[in-house]
């Protein structure tokens, strides 16, 4: 995932997350540009957010961000390791999402099964698409 990243955050005070982003995409983009003698923007698009009203949303969501990188079971920049097995940095806070299922363990096959599926759909749609 070199190109972009995902962020799940919870906004306590309205216009909050703006001003959050933008301090983070002006600091690390000037950062990247003084270290690598560059000028101009560093990402595609300005960030994206959506305000999460459901329970269900707030799962699927956090489910298609461990799923976002290819290799999502070993990818070194995600917090699903923490997600599934603990030890938790300070700073990630878990517990909204895994409140919502019986274990880690419970979590992790919901995220999981998704995989499958989209394997398996992905499969079906080149058999139609051939016949």
């Amino acid at each position: 995932m070199g190109n972009h990243y995902h962020l799940l955050l919870h906004q306590i005070e309205a216009g909050s997350m703006a001003k959050l982003m933008h301090c983070i995409m002006t600091s690390y983009s000037g950062h990247f540009n003084f270290k690598y003698k560059r000028s101009g923007s560093l990402f595609e698009n300005r960030y994206k957010a959506s305000m999460i009203e459901s329970e269900m949303y707030l799962q699927h969501i956090s489910r298609y961000i461990h799923l976002n990188p290819r290799y999502w079971k070993r990818y070194p920049y995600s917090s699903f390791g923490h997600y599934s097995h603990g030890d938790e940095p300070e700073w990630l806070v878990t517990e909204p999402i895994l409140e919502m299922f019986a274990s880690r363990r419970e979590y992790s096959q919901f995220v999981a099964d998704y995989e499958e599926n989209k394997l398996m759909l992905e499969e079906i749609k080149y058999w139609l698409a051939d016949k």
